[in-house]
């Protein structure tokens, strides 16, 4: 099973960091944010992933390379050069679609965003795809403890399903999906959001809630208080 970082990115809030270079390259505890999640997806058995690039992308391009200084194997999925160029995250997931999937399969994939830090055990996907590929759900979400920045929460989990009846929680920018969902779906600059809550309204798509460390540093003071902490991560 493959797995997508997203990296297209600009970070705006990151400020002065991201003036001339992605978000995912912005250090934390020594090394690039989207340094740990290539470590943290090779550790839990993922040895084949793409990656989307856009603003900035010649400087993510020549960090990532192939992938062999990690011993797996990273495919580039370029939207441009600039943040005017990137397509979102649907869009994204749909321009990379030909990368993600084999030809006439429906092996899901695990798409996850460059720019978060959690110890969660993307291990744990490996046992969703199986009923993705039975057919018992389309996909599978992880919900996390809704951050300062978005109290108000988005969704939650009823019998096994994402539902958005209540929203007590945040979608964590971490799934593993059926190909099919993105089947001729329109190559555009367009969000995950609201789009996919199609789905989830129709009960196609299972979900928990991680409530480990988990964390998308989107702020310079964001990034300040994680250097401050012992860090989290473990490979």
């Amino acid at each position: 099973m493959k797995a997508m970082i997203l990296a297209a990115g600009r970070g705006k809030r990151m400020r002065h960091l991201t003036a001339n270079c992605p978000k995912p390259l912005v250090k934390l505890w020594g090394k690039p944010l989207i340094e740990w999640q290539i470590l943290r997806l090779k550790k839990a058995g993922f040895s084949e992933l793409v990656v989307n690039t856009a603003y900035c992308g010649a400087q993510l391009n020549e960090f990532l390379g192939d992938g062999a200084k990690w011993n797996v194997d990273i495919k580039i999925s370029s939207e441009g050069l600039t943040f005017e160029e990137a397509l979102n995250t649907r869009g994204g997931i749909v321009n990379a679609l030909d990368l993600l999937r084999e030809k006439g399969s429906g092996e899901p994939f695990v798409v996850v965003s460059g720019d978060i830090v959690t110890e969660f055990d993307y291990s744990k996907l490996f046992s969703k795809r199986q009923e993705i590929l039975d057919g018992k759900s389309k996909g599978h979400l992880i919900l996390v403890p809704s951050p300062d920045y978005h109290r108000g929460g988005d969704m939650t989990i009823e019998n096994g399903l994402v539902s958005r009846t209540n929203r007590t929680h945040t979608y964590g920018n971490i799934g593993i999906f059926s190909p099919l969902l993105f089947e001729n779906v329109e190559i555009a600059d367009v969000p995950l959001f609201p789009w996919f809550y199609r789905f989830i309204d129709e009960g196609l798509i299972t979900g928990e809630i991680f409530e480990g460390k988990w964390a998308n540093v989107g702020t310079p003071e964001e990034l300040s208080k994680f250097e401050e902490q012992i860090p989290f991560l473990s490979l």
